[in-house]
């Protein structure tokens, strides 16, 4: 039996809660290093580079979040190929520390903001845009493996195909599977009874 679009939707809305759910712990444990080590550093070691800061600060809660999101979060979504989910997270986690980075430097620079406590909430600000900008890449860029292992997201890619063909109740073969039955078999090669 197909799932209608709204099962479908109702499906990748709770498995994205879930996912949502972890990723807001880690995000904010990684939120806490960040921004405490930012202030400890602006107010001491780093004074007169906050935009320094802020790049330090982001790469060491971005350590703290690739190991948590690869070993709790999408534990069951990491690549088969280690290097390549790496080379992407480090690519995306550049991306989220320029966009934090970069509100610090606008509100410095171009604003031009000098009291400590308004460079921390740009710095926040940009945190919090970058985190939500890291969710969707991570969920569908980095950690993505698994996805049709779920029922809930098996037909994920059908509710935006669905409009486009015209063709509804026609299911596609999940990732990793075969469009021909195997020889000799049912569906996926298992044995007819």
């Amino acid at each position: 039996m197909h799932r209608t679009l709204a099962g479908r939707i109702r499906g990748l809305v709770s498995l994205f809660w879930r996912e949502v759910a972890k990723f807001g712990t880690v995000g904010g444990i990684a939120f806490v290093i960040d921004n405490g080590l930012y202030w400890w550093l602006i107010n001491g070691p780093m004074s007169d580079s906050e935009v320094k800061a802020r790049l330090v600060s982001a790469s060491v809660a971005t350590l703290f979040s690739w190991l948590a999101n690869r070993y709790w979060t999408f534990r069951d979504r990491r690549q088969p190929n280690p290097l390549r989910e790496l080379v992407m997270f480090v690519v995306i986690n550049v991306i989220g520390m320029l966009i934090s980075a970069g509100c610090v430097w606008i509100a410095k620079y171009p604003l031009g903001i000098d009291g400590r406590t308004e460079l921390l909430a740009a710095g926040i600000f940009g945190t919090v845009l970058a985190t939500v900008v890291r969710f969707f890449a991570y969920r569908f860029i980095v950690f993505n493996q698994e996805l049709d292992a779920e029922p809930e997201f098996a037909h994920d890619h059908e509710i935006f195909e669905h409009s486009s063909s015209g063709v509804e109740g026609q299911e596609r073969p999940s990732a990793g599977t075969s469009r021909r039955p195997e020889p000799g078999g049912g569906q996926n090669g298992t044995p007819e009874r």
